[in-house]
């Protein structure tokens, strides 16, 4: 089969891809529309398809996929979606395993493809509209847009959206094997309660499996703490769930009408469990969103809700009436005053950001125009042209009516502009710290001019990743803040690190606030510059033949910081660069380094394999290598000259001394042993040797190289080198013994004994 697949995708004039493959472009470029292709060798693919979907297991047919012309062999597919699949419909939503027969097999560092049909959406933009909104709140997936062909044959226009799975969480909360779960019932039952983290079905995990799907190799007794706090004791709910990440879903499906999410049937959504022991919740599968879905709300539209209901729709229905169904991930953080207050900022910075300032307008104009041309070719769409070109703006009659999503939109932003706890917030500005200049181990100060709160606290942390700690922010005149009363709040912080990441809060008895208005996504952050010698380039190996590999099983080179400071170290505003006229030439992922730790960058040009993976590579002839900020002061550099496989460039003592050639020590503290070899005039290795010895000689040449048996006589004839290049030596023909290589330069001749093993 790979063979087959191989030779086709060059005869077709198509590039084949390594088994691991990260192209220069972004897959989910929204500016640019995919071209995929899948090839089955069996005609009747679709319905072997139907058949695998309604056996209802992940049974996939495998086939062929190009993506813009690059080849993937061997890729598992099968149909996927609840009710946009039909068997009677050529245009199905497609799940691609791209691992399916080959492990590790990806395409940009992405295992799945997930091709939705764009059904119930006569304006091809609800789905990738919504996750870029999303994007800026929340952990969301990205999306685009891919031409589909099956043998040959257009399929139509789908959208590409990215799935939330193990590689997806990993890139956002930097683990990948905590409890995870996907929150959709195996079949929705539309009088029921789904996946709505209701303590209903009791105490027995095995009653949750066909509500939950575990995505993790365990979790059951950790999803149902979350289930018994958040229904018997969300006074304690923080301790186990992101509250601001779930008030922030809350927020975007009430501003966008997403009801075919948590809010309607309970689902569409994912919780993962992150390092802190705190659930998150991610949004999923928004194809409907902007009034698409309107069959419930759980609350007083239980049978359905009309477009001007939608438009009115109460933001805080599941506080002011009733929960016909249990919502107690609305239901039990809205009893909370302040989470309350904080879910309709929330709601009013993604109204404001995006609809009030007419933004979601020029953006969905901008995608129209990008994917017009392959609407209009989609011959097997759900609509008509004239209907996709409409309903940006004016409502499509269908089966059901769809919103014209700036006809909902603009009418829903006046509506929650006038609604209660919406306006009215208190105000923050002029958030400052002094010392402006701060030394780890000091304190800093935090002020903000805040008008019109009865309350306020700074959220902070000194590690990236770390739960932020909450501190009262006071107007006394004792915090360095100016005089008492003078509307400057402050709060004093004790400095452990190099980093401090926070966020303001503030709220009155109606409304509350938060600066940076997108917290705790985003946040302020202050930088202490590190003392020399804190941060070091402790290692780097740039002539890797398999001494260390990455996560992808490849032998590139790489770099090793190491933490040389006594207190914890954030690489936030640092770059690596090979180049000094382009010291931010690429920038470090803001992590935190322990003292004594170690930190690889995997200099291998491909940044699609991940965040460990730099931009540009090592020249192992020699170059320069930058450790900087972002205003190009270097903190740490290192020049060095031609490197060779035995050994890498390190500092000696560790963390501290001069760069010399060592042993390597990949994650690890440098040391000498068996270093001392590599200062020779004349290095080989490997030595012993069975096929082949490689030859390193320390000087300019030209020079000749020659090998003796053990009696002395010739065995391998002079060969002259015009330079110190690496040198590679043919042994098979020799028997197994002792042998003496002979080097002769320009300063005399060396001997160098090597042993031929069977």
């Amino acid at each position: 089969m790979i063979a087959r697949t191989h030779i086709l995708g060059l005869l077709l004039g198509f590039h084949c891809l390594p088994l691991s493959s990260h192209a220069q472009t972004d897959l989910y470029d929204i500016g640019s529309v995919r071209e995929i292709r899948l090839q089955f060798q069996e005609e009747n693919w679709s319905d072997l398809l139907d058949t695998l979907y309604l056996a209802g297991e992940d049974a996939r047919l495998v086939g062929d996929l190009w993506v813009d012309g690059t080849f993937i062999p061997d890729v598992g597919v099968r149909y996927k979606g609840y009710s946009s699949y039909s068997p009677s419909r050529v245009k199905n939503p497609f799940n691609i395993k791209l691992d399916h027969v080959h492990p590790g097999q990806d395409y940009h560092g992405f295992e799945k493809l997930k091709l939705s049909n764009v059904i119930q959406d006569p304006s091809f933009l609800r789905e990738t509209l919504s996750y870029e909104v999303a994007r800026k709140y929340m952990p969301a997936s990205l999306a685009n847009y891919a031409d589909v062909y099956v043998n040959d044959v257009l399929i139509g226009l789908y959208t590409n959206v990215e799935d939330v799975n193990k590689e997806f969480v990993d890139r956002h909360f930097g683990s990948r094997d905590n409890a995870f779960f996907k929150c959709n019932p195996a079949t929705v039952d539309l009088s029921g309660e789904n996946s709505n983290l209701s303590d209903s079905p009791g105490s027995d995990p095995e009653a949750y499996h066909a509500l939950y799907a575990m995505e993790s190799d365990e979790g059951w007794d950790e999803l149902l703490e979350l289930i018994d706090v958040l229904n018997n004791d969300p006074a304690s709910i923080e301790s186990v769930l992101n509250v601001d990440r779930a008030l922030w879903m809350h927020a975007f499906n009430y501003a966008l009408i997403n009801f075919d999410s948590y809010v309607g049937y309970a689902q569409n959504y994912y919780l993962y469990k992150d390092d802190n022991a705190r659930w998150n919740t991610i949004p999923w599968d928004l194809n409907m969103s902007f009034a698409s879905f309107r069959l419930s709300d759980a609350s007083l539209h239980w049978n359905g809700f009309s477009i001007p209901q939608a438009i009115v729709m109460d933001p805080l229905l599941h506080h002011n009436s009733v929960s016909v169904l249990p919502r107690p991930l609305m239901r039990n953080l809205f009893q909370n005053d302040m989470y309350r207050r904080m879910y309709l900022a929330h709601l009013r910075t993604i109204i404001e950001e995006n609809f009030a300032s007419m933004e979601y307008y020029s953006r969905a104009e901008a995608m129209r125009t990008s994917i017009t041309d392959h609407v209009l070719a989609d011959t097997n769409k759900f609509y008509s042209d004239q209907d996709f070109l409409d309903n940006l703006d004016q409502t499509v009659v269908d089966l059901v009516d769809y919103p014209g999503i700036a006809e909902l939109m603009d009418q829903r932003t006046v509506f929650l502009q006038g609604y209660p706890g919406y306006s009215g917030a208190p105000g923050i500005s002029a958030v400052e710290h002094a010392p402006n200049t701060i030394s780890v181990g000091g304190e800093v100060t935090i002020t903000a001019s805040i008008t019109g709160s009865d309350s306020a606290f700074i959220a902070y942390r000194t590690r990236e990743g770390d739960l932020f700690t909450r501190a009262t922010l006071l107007d006394d005149g004792l915090q360095d803040n100016g005089a008492a009363g003078d509307g400057i709040f402050g709060c004093r912080i004790g400095t452990v690190t190099n980093l401090i990441q926070f966020y303001i809060y503030a709220e009155n008895d109606s409304a509350g606030a938060f600066s940076p208005a997108r917290a705790a996504q985003e946040y302020h952050s202050i930088m202490t510059r590190l003392a020399p010698g804190d941060l070091v380039i402790n290692e780097l190996m740039a002539y890797n033949t398999g001494n260390a590999l990455d996560e992808h099983g490849e032998a590139d080179d790489w770099i090793e910081l190491f933490n040389a400071a006594p207190y914890a170290i954030s690489t936030g505003g640092l770059h690596l660069s090979d180049d000094t006229a382009d010291l931010m030439k690429w920038a470090l992922p803001t992590v935190t380094i322990a003292p004594g730790q170690y930190y690889i960058v995997w200099a291998d040009g491909q940044p699609g394999q991940g965040p460990l993976h730099a931009d540009f590579r090592l020249d192992a002839s020699g170059e320069g290598l930058f450790l900087a900020y972002d205003d190009s002061t270097i903190v740490d550099e290192v020049v060095y000259g031609i490197q060779y496989p035995i050994a890498s460039l390190g500092r000696f003592p560790n963390g501290s001394g001069p760069h010399r050639a060592l042993i390597p020590t990949f994650n690890a503290e440098n040391s000498l042993n068996g270093s001392e070899d590599l200062e020779r005039h004349v290095l080989v290795y490997p030595n012993p040797a069975r096929s082949y010895i490689h030859i390193i000689v320390d000087e300019p040449g030209p020079l000749t190289i020659s090998a003796l048996g053990a009696d002395g006589r010739r065995v391998v004839s002079p060969r002259t080198y015009s330079t110190n290049e690496l040198i590679t030596l043919d042994t098979i023909g020799l028997a197994p013994g002792r042998y003496t290589l002979s080097v002769s330069t320009s300063s005399g001749v060396s001997h160098q004994p090597f042993i031929v093993i069977e």
